[in-house]
């Protein structure tokens, strides 16, 4: 292989990288996912709406916290609110946010429990 082949690689694989806007939006949202709090949160809201009395008792975490998390991850587009009477109910925004989650999750229980990775 010769130096001006990799020259050539390389300018098809830049091609191929997501625009930068993708790449600052999908860098915030796992800046959301990292912290502990919002990934058990994200995880419960993943199955359904909770409102925050049940995500405070889920999570065993102060109202406040839970609520300054959710406003957190409602501003970074990643779970959406709506109104039932003075409640206020919390869900994951769409089927993409739902399965990276997920996804996240189980990588990481295969890594904590050593069962063999897959695709």
């Amino acid at each position: 292989m010769y130096a001006r082949d990799n020259v050539a690689g390389a300018s098809d694989l830049q091609q191929r990288l997501p625009d930068q806007r993708e790449v600052e939006a999908a860098t915030q949202m796992l800046q959301m996912l990292a912290d502990p709090t919002r990934l058990r949160l994200m995880s419960l809201l993943a199955e359904g709406e909770h409102d925050v009395t049940a995500l405070v008792a889920a999570v065993g975490t102060a109202r406040p916290a839970v609520s300054q998390h959710l406003g957190k991850l409602r501003l970074a587009g990643l779970v959406s609110v709506r109104r039932d009477g003075r409640r206020a109910l919390y869900r994951t925004r769409d089927g993409h946010v739902r399965r990276l989650v997920a996804e996240v999750l189980q990588a990481a229980g295969h890594r904590v429990t050593g069962e063999p990775e897959h695709d």
